[in-house]
C-alpha cells in the first residue's frame, strides 16, 4: 500500500511541475533527490517518460546548460492519475455487522449475478436498494470458504433477493434457490394477482 501511495505522490508531484514546465519536462534541478528516485521507480512501471539522449539534447540547447536528467508522465501515468482521483475511497469493512445489518455470504457465481445487476443501477425499473452497489464493491472475498462476505440491511438482503429472481428468470434459477435456502427469501409470482412478489420462508 506504502509503495502504491509514494508512486501515486511521485505522479502527482511531476503533473504539477510538468504544467509550469516551458519544454513540458520536468528538470533534473526541479526536483529534489528523494522525489528524483520516487520518479525514477514509477518509470520503471511505464508511469513515467524518462527523456532519451536526443530529448536531453535538444533540451539542454534550450536551458543553455547540460541536462542530465528529465521526466514526463507516460500516457498511463497520466491515465492512473485520472482513475484514482475518480476512485471513491476505501471505506474499512468492519469484521462484525453493524445493528441492523446481517452478515451475507454468497458463492462467486451469486456475487458475478449480482454485480450485474447493481451495474445496471438507475436503468431498471425496481433499482438496487440504497448503498447496495457499494456493498458489492468493498465486498471481501474468503478463499478458504470460496465466499463473498457482505454485511446488508434487510432493504438490501430483499434486493439482492430481486437479482437473482432476475437471474432466475433469465438463465439460472441456481443463486435464487441457494439464496432462499440460507436467507429465506426469495421472489416469486403470486398465484392470485400474478404480480411477482417477495416471500418470506418460514
Amino acid at each position: 500500500m506504502s509503495d502504491r501511495r509514494t508512486a501515486l505522490t511521485a505522479l502527482r508531484s511531476l503533473r504539477e511541475r510538468e504544467r509550469t514546465a516551458a519544454p513540458g519536462w520536468v528538470l533534473d534541478s526541479d526536483l529534489a533527490s528523494e522525489q528524483k528516485r520516487a520518479v525514477n521507480a514509477a518509470a520503471a512501471q511505464g508511469l513515467v517518460t524518462l527523456a532519451d539522449r536526443g530529448d536531453r539534447a535538444e533540451l539542454s540547447a534550450s536551458e543553455g546548460r547540460p541536462v542530465l536528467w528529465a521526466a514526463r508522465l507516460s500516457p498511463v501515468g497520466h491515465d492512473v492519475l485520472a482513475y484514482a482521483e475518480a476512485s471513491p475511497p476505501s471505506v474499512p469493512i468492519p469484521d462484525q455487522p453493524a445493528p441492523g445489518e446481517q452478515l451475507v455470504e454468497l458463492r462467486p457465481a451469486q456475487m458475478n449475478a449480482l454485480r450485474v445487476y447493481v451495474s445496471l443501477g438507475d436503468r431498471l425499473r425496481v433499482p438496487p436498494a440504497r448503498e447496495l452497489a457499494e456493498r458489492v464493491r468493498t465486498a471481501r472475498y474468503s478463499g478458504p470458504d470460496n465466499r463473498w462476505r457482505l454485511h446488508l440491511t434487510p432493504q438490501q438482503i430483499e434486493s439482492v433477493a430481486y437479482a437473482f429472481h432476475l437471474r432466475s428468470v433469465a438463465g439460472s434459477a441456481a443463486e435464487a434457490n441457494e439464496f432462499a435456502r440460507n436467507y429465506r427469501v426469495i421472489y416469486r409470482p403470486d398465484d392470485t394477482t400474478g404480480q411477482t412478489q417477495l416471500v418470506t420462508l418460514t
